[in-house]
Order: structure tokens, then sequence, then C-alpha cells
């Protein structure tokens, strides 16, 4: 029986439950069948299909593909090193998964986070906010002074906002997997830095420019002194929309300048080796990420760039990929409108992001959000009114959409360090490849017309032919 989680909700207790045997929860089911060439995971626009195990095993065989299209998979051909996939842990979600109850919690973040296990789908990689980002129900930061006040010694500096429900959510995500990489990216500064004196737009102050820099070096040795280690920061989020709550204005010269004046030396002088990451912003301005870059000052602390698309195509990564090949590419956030169609997301998501963003450099691909009530909240005064979680939670009952399978078809078995390898590029059927550090081959493909489609997968001179339905999204594992 199938059943369509955009309708239909389950207990956490009942659902996982029911992962021992039929699919009715939609969950994955265990991993490869050691007797099976081929095991094809699917998800298709009707839902009928929310990626589930096919029963039917691919056997590949000497003999060329009588298909008209057929994918190359050359494992000769090696390109970046994947850190993972997965989502934005907003306040907003942390808090709704610490209202849950403990088993219901705990059951729901194996399913998510569980690194190769039966019932997972593996997440690796979790962005969340420092300080508040517009899906917390409130705007704070780590050193809020009564209006007129300064703190440039951060003498006030907690992280007490973030103990009550990240900060238990994400030890419990790091019990489940410890290897979990964590990015973490700020909205605003403290009021008190920024020229208008308000969370939203203005920009920060050169005086407060060393200052801010302490602030994300007492962030990092905060949330370490936790036992969480935090992978990178980017600088900003979306450093060229101030019309966000909370949000800063900060230009490329800005960035570069607070880099390599600030916080690349404040990070050298504590031996902090969290990477720092520019940009996180869309793909219509690559010259943000490559003016900051062209400064051999700032460049030489700077990680990589960070990427967006609510505007530009997803090939700028590469654009910036090529001019700076030393230095890395992640996308960090999109969102998916709670009003917009699951079978649209579906294919949008997977051709552009999971297949689009990885083919062009990509070391992450991360969904925004994972979790908001049926009212898709909360949010600040002025936030998100309709950021549809990659799961919707109301009390224990939790409802799976369209950011939960895309992400998955990666996450599962895509896992961090495996790499990118070359597959031949069909027009009608998008497609990328890796392989994983266990040794196994996996083809993530999405159907990009409005009919079936046969093809054949071509791998060390043997093929198998595959099937998908229109508009849907196959991993195919080897």
């Amino acid at each position: 029986m199938q059943t369509n989680f955009r309708k239909a909700w389950l207990p956490l207790a009942l659902c996982g439950a029911l992962l021992t045997g039929a699919t009715s929860c939609q969950q994955p089911m265990a991993g490869t069948s050691k007797s099976a060439d081929v095991t094809q995971w699917i998800t298709t626009p009707d839902q009928t299909l929310l990626f589930q195990r096919q029963p039917t095993a691919l056997k590949f065989a000497a003999a060329a593909s009588a298909t008209p299209a057929t994918i190359e998979v050359d494992d000769s051909q090696k390109f970046q090193t994947i850190d993972g996939f997965g989502y934005c842990l907003t306040g907003g979600s942390a808090t709704l998964l610490h209202q849950m109850g403990q088993a219901e919690r705990t059951a729901l973040l194996k399913e998510l986070f569980a690194p190769d296990a039966a019932g997972s789908i593996g997440v690796s990689y979790l962005r969340v906010s420092i300080g508040a980002s517009d899906l917390d129900p409130v705007v704070f930061s780590y050193d809020d002074v009564p209006e007129g006040q300064t703190d440039p010694q951060l003498a006030k500096f907690s992280l007490a906002p973030d103990r009550r429900d990240l900060i238990p959510v994400l030890k419990e995500i790091l019990a489940i997997n410890p290897s979990i990489k964590i990015l973490g990216s700020p909205w605003s500064p403290p009021t008190w830095m920024k020229t208008n004196g308000n969370s939203k737009g203005g920009s920060l102050k050169p005086e407060f420019y060393d200052a801010y820099a302490q602030y994300f070096v007492k962030y990092v040795q905060g949330m370490k002194a936790e036992g969480i280690r935090i992978d990178a920061i980017t600088v900003q989020n979306e450093p060229l929309h101030p019309g966000n709550n909370p949000s800063l204005l900060m230009l490329a010269e800005q960035q570069a300048e607070f880099i390599k004046k600030s916080l690349g030396p404040a990070f050298a002088a504590s031996k902090i080796d969290t990477k720092i990451i520019t940009y996180d912003h869309n793909a219509d301005r690559p010259d943000y990420p490559l003016t900051i870059l062209n400064d051999p000052e700032a460049r030489k602390y700077v990680d990589g760039s960070a990427f967006h698309l609510y505007a530009g195509p997803i090939d700028a990564l590469s654009k910036v990929h090529d001019a700076y090949p030393d230095k890395n590419v992640y996308f960090t956030e999109q969102w998916v409108g709670s009003k917009s169609k699951f079978e649209g997301n579906l294919g949008w998501h997977v051709k552009t992001l999971m297949i689009g963003a990885t083919r062009n450099w990509a070391k992450t691909v991360l969904e925004w959000n994972l979790a908001a009530d049926p009212e898709q909240n909360p949010h600040t005064p002025g936030g998100c009114t309709e950021c549809l979680g990659a799961i919707t939670i109301n009390g224990n009952q939790v409802q799976r959409n369209v950011a939960y399978y895309t992400i998955a078809h990666g996450s599962k078995f895509v896992r961090p360090g495996s790499v990118r390898i070359a597959s031949t590029a069909e027009g009608t059927l998008p497609n990328v490849a890796f392989r994983t550090p266990a040794g196994q081959t996996v083809l993530l493909v999405q159907n990009d017309q409005k009919t079936s489609q046969t093809f054949g997968i071509r791998y060390h001179d043997k093929t198998v032919t595959a099937t998908l339905a229109a508009g849907a999204a196959g991993t195919y594992v080897w």
C-alpha cells in the first residue's frame, strides 16, 4: 500500500514499527542487496513512490544498450569530494523538534541522521544560524545590550538563547552521527555594531570589525565547549539582501576588508581551524565572491564560496571554481514555497540542485529549512511566512515533504568523502555520478520529460537498462 505523506500523518512510534516490512510509511528500506547488480530507489511526481527501493534488481550485461539514450559512467575521471547533503537547522526547527516527546524525537532524529542505517536517509551536513535567522520566533544576537549601549569587549556575550533548543538538539544529533558537519551563518551582528542600530538592514560599522571578529571566535569556542564543532562559517547570510529580519548589507569590498583585517587574523591568532566561506547568496552575482578572491590578503583566509539560487544560473558556480580551482564551492540554501506543488519541486530541485550544483563543483547541497509547523511557523516579524520545511511537525506527528525526498536521493548513499566522477550529459536525463568511500558507485538521474523514458547505464563496458516515469527521480547504486 502506498501512503501519501502530504495527506497522511503518522506518529513516529508507529512509523518506526512499519520499517521492518511494508513501505506504508514511505521510509527508506534496508541498504543495497548483495545479490543485485544495481538497486533502484525511485520518487515519482504523483508520490506513488517516495524514495522507495524497487523490488526488481538491474543486472549488468556485456551487450550494448538498445535504448536511444545511454549514460556512460567513467570513474577514471574524478572531480570534487563531497562534504554532505542536508538542511538548514533553524532555531524554529530546533524548537519544534525539542518540543516533541523524547521517544518520538529520537526516532525522527535517527531516521534523519543515522549514517548507513536501515530506515535512515543519512543526512550528513547541517547549517545553523549564528544568532537568530528569520525562522526563529524572535530576533536575538549573543550580545544584546540596552539601546544606546555598546559592548566592544563582548563582556555580555552568551550562547544562552541557543541553549534552550538548538544546542540540546544538536547534541542529540551528534550522539547519533558524531561526524556530521555543521556550518554556521549569521543573519545580523548585534544591533549596536550596525550603522542603523536595527536588526533589519544597515551595515557593520568599521570601528566594530575587530569586535565582530571576536564575536565569531567566541561563537566557535563556545560551541566547542558544548561539544559541538563548527566545521565552517559563512561571513554573512545573503549580504546583498538587507530587507529580511534580521539582515545586514555587506558589500563585497566590505567583506574582503573584514576578512583580511579582522576575521582571518582573529581566527589565526586563536588557532581556530573553522573554515571561512564567503558570499552565501545568489548565483546571479559571481562577481561578489570573485572580488574577495581577487584580493590576495583576503583570499589566503578563505576556503571557498557559498551560493543560493533565488536568482542566476547554477553554472555560475563553475565560473567561480574555474577562476580559483583551489577554492571550494558550496550550495547552502534553497527554499520550497508552501503554496507550490510537490511534482514541480521534485523535478526542479533534483535537476538543478542535487544534480546541477554538484556537476558545478558544489561540495554540499542544503535545503531551507529542516522543519516548520503546519502554518509555516515559527518566524520573526517580517520573516518568511511560506517556507515549507523538509518535514512538517505537528506535536509528535511528522509529515515528510518534497525536500525530505530530494535530499534523501543523495544523502543516503553519497556519503561524506564520496567523489564526483564523470557521467555523460543526456539532455532529457540530467544525471550525476559518485564513487563512495566504501567503493560503491551511485548515479542520480532525473527524467526531465512528460513521458516515461527507458535508458541505458554503461559502466566498465557493461550495460543495464532502466526506466523512469515522467518527472521521476532515481538513485542507482552498485
